[in-house]
C-alpha cells in the first residue's frame, strides 16, 4: 500500500456522522501509509444519499446500514460492499441521573411513556428504527412527540446537559462527549443491529485508491479502532 507523490490522490468519502470517531482515528493512519488525502463530508445517512442521488462526486460511502441496497440500485460497486462492524440499539443517561428500567420489553414501554423527554439520532439509521419500534410498541402517538434530535451528535449533547431523560441510540454518536452514562442494550427482541458498511461509487474517480481505503478500514488494526469506538465484530 506504499504511495509516491505520482500516485497519491485525493479520495473524496462520504461518512456517516455515527461512524466520524473511529474515522477520524484511522484517516491519518491511511494517509501517511498510502501518501493518498482523504476529502471527507460527515452527515447523516439520508443526507449522504441525497448528495449521491445529486451525483455529488464521491469515491468511497460509509453507511450506518447495509450498503447492498445500493449496490442493487447501481450506485455502488458490486463487489465493493465491505463491513466494518454493527452496532445494537440501548440506553444512554446523564450521568447522576435516575436511571430507567429497560429490562424488559414492558420496562422499556413504561420508561418511555413516563419520561418528560428522550433523544434519538433523529434521521440517523437508529432514529429512524426507534420510530418503527414505537408503532410496533403500540405508542406512538403518545411518544413521538416527546423526542427530540439533531444533527450528527445532537443526541449526546441533550442528555450530555440534561435536556432530556435518557437516549435511545447506538454507542459510537455518545462517545467522546463527556457526562453520559451507557447503560446497555433494549431487551433482544426489540433490539436492532445496524450493520456499519462501505462501498465504492460506480462512477469513482478514484477507484483505485477507494478501494485501498476500504480494505484499510478492515485490517486487524482498523478492526481494533472501531471496536474500541463502539462498534461490535459483524459477519461478511
Amino acid at each position: 500500500m506504499q504511495g509516491t507523490a505520482v500516485e497519491a490522490a485525493d479520495v473524496r468519502v462520504f461518512c456517516t456522522g455515527a461512524a466520524r470517531r473511529a474515522y477520524e482515528t484511522l484517516a491519518p493512519q491511511f494517509e501517511r501509509t498510502t501518501g493518498h488525502k482523504l476529502v471527507t463530508q460527515f452527515a447523516l445517512p439520508p443526507d449522504l444519499v441525497k448528495k449521491a442521488d445529486a451525483g455529488e462526486p464521491f469515491d468511497v460511502i460509509i453507511l450506518s446500514y447495509d450498503v447492498e441496497g445500493l449496490i442493487k440500485q447501481g450506485k455502488l460497486a458490486a463487489n465493493s460492499r465491505t463491513v466494518f462492524g454493527q452496532i445494537g440499539i440501548g440506553v444512554a443517561i446523564r450521568q447522576g441521573d435516575p436511571k430507567p428500567d429497560f429490562s424488559t420489553v414492558e420496562a422499556f414501554k413504561r420508561a418511555l411513556l413516563d419520561a418528560k423527554s428522550i433523544a434519538t439520532s433523529g434521521e440517523g439509521s437508529s432514529g429512524r428504527y426507534v420510530v418503527g419500534l414505537l408503532d410496533r410498541l403500540g405508542i406512538a402517538d403518545r411518544v413521538k412527540p416527546k423526542i427530540k434530535s439533531g444533527g450528527p451528535g445532537h443526541s449526546a449533547q441533550l442528555v450530555s446537559r440534561g435536556e432530556v431523560d435518557f437516549v435511545v441510540s447506538g454507542l459510537p454518536p455518545l462517545l467522546g462527549t463527556p457526562g453520559i452514562e451507557w447503560l446497555g442494550y433494549l431487551p433482544p427482541e426489540i433490539n436492532n443491529w445496524l450493520a456499519f458498511t462501505g462501498g465504492l461509487n460506480v462512477n469513482a474517480k478514484e477507484a483505485e485508491a477507494g478501494r485501498a481505503l476500504l480494505n484499510f478500514l478492515t485490517t486487524p488494526a482498523a478492526i481494533a479502532a472501531w471496536k474500541d469506538n463502539g462498534l461490535e465484530p459483524a459477519a461478511p
